[in-house]
Protein backbone atom coordinates (compact mmCIF):
# COMPACT_ATOMS: atom_id res chain seq x y z
CA UNK A 1 0.00 0.00 0.00
CA UNK A 2 1.33 3.43 -0.89
CA UNK A 3 2.32 5.85 1.87
CA UNK A 4 -0.37 8.39 0.91
CA UNK A 5 -3.08 5.69 1.12
CA UNK A 6 -1.76 4.51 4.50
CA UNK A 7 -1.75 8.10 5.78
CA UNK A 8 -5.28 8.59 4.45
CA UNK A 9 -6.58 5.45 6.14
CA UNK A 10 -4.86 6.39 9.39
CA UNK A 11 -6.32 9.90 9.15
CA UNK A 12 -9.83 8.51 8.64
CA UNK A 13 -9.43 6.24 11.69
CA UNK A 14 -8.27 9.22 13.76
CA UNK A 15 -11.07 11.41 12.41
CA UNK A 16 -13.71 8.79 13.28
CA UNK A 17 -12.39 8.56 16.82
CA UNK A 18 -12.22 12.35 17.28
CA UNK A 19 -15.67 12.91 15.82
CA UNK A 20 -17.21 10.15 17.94
CA UNK A 21 -15.64 11.71 21.04
CA UNK A 22 -17.15 15.06 19.98
CA UNK A 23 -20.62 13.51 19.81
CA UNK A 24 -20.91 12.65 16.12
CA UNK A 25 -22.43 9.34 15.06
CA UNK A 26 -20.44 7.81 12.19
CA UNK A 27 -22.91 6.41 9.64
CA UNK A 28 -20.64 5.33 6.77
CA UNK A 29 -17.02 5.41 5.66
CA UNK A 30 -15.89 5.83 2.06
CA UNK A 31 -19.34 6.10 0.51
CA UNK A 32 -18.92 5.90 -3.25
CA UNK A 33 -21.08 6.82 -6.18
CA UNK A 34 -20.40 7.10 -9.91
CA UNK A 35 -18.60 10.45 -9.76
CA UNK A 36 -16.83 10.36 -6.43
CA UNK A 37 -16.61 9.49 -2.78
CA UNK A 38 -17.35 10.92 0.64
CA UNK A 39 -14.77 10.02 3.29
CA UNK A 40 -17.22 9.98 6.20
CA UNK A 41 -20.96 10.35 6.51
CA UNK A 42 -21.90 11.29 10.06
CA UNK A 43 -24.57 12.93 12.15
CA UNK A 44 -24.16 15.55 14.83
CA UNK A 45 -27.51 15.58 16.59
CA UNK A 46 -30.03 16.29 13.80
CA UNK A 47 -27.49 17.58 11.27
CA UNK A 48 -25.91 15.31 8.69
CA UNK A 49 -22.21 15.97 8.13
CA UNK A 50 -20.37 14.96 4.99
CA UNK A 51 -16.78 14.89 6.12
CA UNK A 52 -13.62 15.27 4.07
CA UNK A 53 -10.53 14.06 5.92
CA UNK A 54 -7.11 15.48 5.10
CA UNK A 55 -4.07 14.12 6.93
CA UNK A 56 -0.51 15.23 6.28
CA UNK A 57 3.00 14.86 7.59
CA UNK A 58 4.44 18.36 7.84
CA UNK A 59 3.42 21.53 6.07
CA UNK A 60 5.62 21.49 2.98
CA UNK A 61 2.41 21.27 0.93
CA UNK A 62 0.54 23.67 3.21
CA UNK A 63 -2.06 23.03 5.88
CA UNK A 64 -4.15 19.90 5.28
CA UNK A 65 -7.39 21.88 4.88
CA UNK A 66 -5.82 23.92 2.07
CA UNK A 67 -6.12 20.82 -0.12
CA UNK A 68 -9.90 21.26 -0.06
CA UNK A 69 -10.26 23.65 -2.95
CA UNK A 70 -13.50 25.28 -4.13
CA UNK A 71 -13.62 22.65 -6.91
CA UNK A 72 -13.26 19.86 -4.33
CA UNK A 73 -16.00 21.43 -2.19
CA UNK A 74 -18.30 21.48 -5.22
CA UNK A 75 -17.61 17.77 -5.79
CA UNK A 76 -18.29 16.96 -2.14
CA UNK A 77 -21.53 18.95 -2.26
CA UNK A 78 -22.63 17.06 -5.36
CA UNK A 79 -21.77 13.74 -3.67
CA UNK A 80 -23.68 14.78 -0.53
CA UNK A 81 -26.74 15.67 -2.59
CA UNK A 82 -26.54 12.26 -4.28
CA UNK A 83 -26.24 10.52 -0.90
CA UNK A 84 -29.27 12.37 0.45
CA UNK A 85 -31.33 11.55 -2.65
CA UNK A 86 -30.28 7.88 -2.67
CA UNK A 87 -31.20 7.52 1.01
CA UNK A 88 -34.50 9.46 0.72
CA UNK A 89 -33.32 12.10 3.17
CA UNK A 90 -35.45 15.04 2.11
CA UNK A 91 -35.54 18.25 4.12
CA UNK A 92 -32.70 17.39 6.48
CA UNK A 93 -30.08 19.83 7.73
CA UNK A 94 -26.65 19.02 6.39
CA UNK A 95 -23.22 20.51 5.92
CA UNK A 96 -19.73 19.72 4.78
CA UNK A 97 -17.08 19.40 7.48
CA UNK A 98 -13.35 19.04 7.10
CA UNK A 99 -11.12 17.18 9.54
CA UNK A 100 -7.56 18.48 9.10
CA UNK A 101 -4.88 16.36 10.75
CA UNK A 102 -1.18 17.07 11.02
CA UNK A 103 0.95 14.07 11.96
CA UNK A 104 4.52 13.81 13.23
CA UNK A 105 7.09 11.36 11.84
CA UNK A 106 5.78 8.62 14.18
CA UNK A 107 2.16 9.11 13.00
CA UNK A 108 1.11 10.79 16.24
CA UNK A 109 -1.33 13.69 16.00
CA UNK A 110 0.35 17.10 16.17
CA UNK A 111 -2.96 18.85 15.54
CA UNK A 112 -6.48 17.86 14.62
CA UNK A 113 -9.01 20.50 13.61
CA UNK A 114 -12.69 20.00 12.81
CA UNK A 115 -13.83 22.75 10.48
CA UNK A 116 -17.59 22.88 10.19
CA UNK A 117 -18.28 24.06 6.70
CA UNK A 118 -21.09 24.61 4.29
CA UNK A 119 -24.70 23.97 5.19
CA UNK A 120 -27.56 23.35 2.82
CA UNK A 121 -29.05 26.70 3.91
CA UNK A 122 -26.05 28.69 2.63
CA UNK A 123 -26.68 28.00 -1.04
Amino acid sequence: MKQAKRTGNLGEDMACQALAQAGYQIIERNWRYAKGEIDLVAREEETWAFVEVKARHGRKSGYPEEAVTPTKLTRIQEAAENYLAEHNLDDVNWRIDIVAIELDHANHIKSLRVLKGLTADED
